[in-house]
């Protein structure tokens, strides 16, 4: 157990930001901090590098559509501009209508605050996926990004660890489970630990190269 904690405080010291924090999303239970989150989830769902997610979620926000009703006035055209100027051009047309509906449902549904959502989740993961399928972009990958990121802020979903977490702590020969893997940090450190691990299992991060650091500790 001391050995896995060592790997998961040096994989923290190397990896210490969320994918949140490098959108410049300031993460809170707050309806605009939860909106970003989810169209920085949309952006992720697709096939392409999360840098390039990242920095168009960035070009978003920068436009000043950092809630859905801004989002929804936005001009499908300049929604699509923006996206192309985080480099997320493959799928800019597409996406750009996606969060032009999206917005629209978080307004109708949920009233602009995914706090309903989770309300209505009740801190079920398996009901809470399902709840964010239905916004259009969001697949079971793009759901699992978001309840990852987001109990940081939703302590009654903690612990949550999606497959991808799971892979990246496989390699470094952690614990398999969200539970065994939330032991080893802060509570209020367990979505940080599993951003980094999702490094891990992307490549983005080395697992020897965390393994040999922790080694000389």
């Amino acid at each position: 157990m001391s050995d896995h904690r060592t790997l998961a405080r040096v994989l923290l010291r190397r990896q210490p930001h969320t994918y949140a924090d490098e959108a410049g999303i300031r993460l809170a239970d707050r309806p605009a901090a939860l909106y970003q989150l989810l169209v920085l989830a949309t952006l992720l769902s697709t096939r392409i590098r999360a840098g390039v997610a990242v920095a168009a979620a960035r070009e978003l926000f920068a436009a000043g559509w950092t809630t859905p009703q801004r989002m929804e006035a936005a001009d499908w055209q300049d929604r699509v501009d923006a996206l192309g100027r985080g480099h997320y051009r493959r799928y800019d047309e597409r996406t750009a209508t996606l969060l032009g509906t999206g917005a629209r449902l978080c307004l109708e549904r949920w009233h602009g605050d995914l706090r309903r959502l989770r309300a209505a989740g009740a801190g079920d993961p398996d009901r809470l996926r399902r709840l964010l399928t239905a916004f259009p972009g969001i697949g079971p990958t793009g759901a699992d990004i978001f309840l990852r990121e987001v109990q940081a802020v939703w302590p009654d979903l903690r612990p949550f660890a999606d497959r991808r977490a799971l892979a990246g702590a496989h390699r470094l020969g952690l614990p398999p489970s969200a539970r065994d893997l939330a032991a080893l940090v802060a509570p209020a450190d367990l979505g940080r630990l599993t951003s980094a691990l999702v490094r891990v299992a992307l490549g983005a991060e080395s697992a020897a190269a965390v393994t040999r650091a922790a080694s000389t500790r």
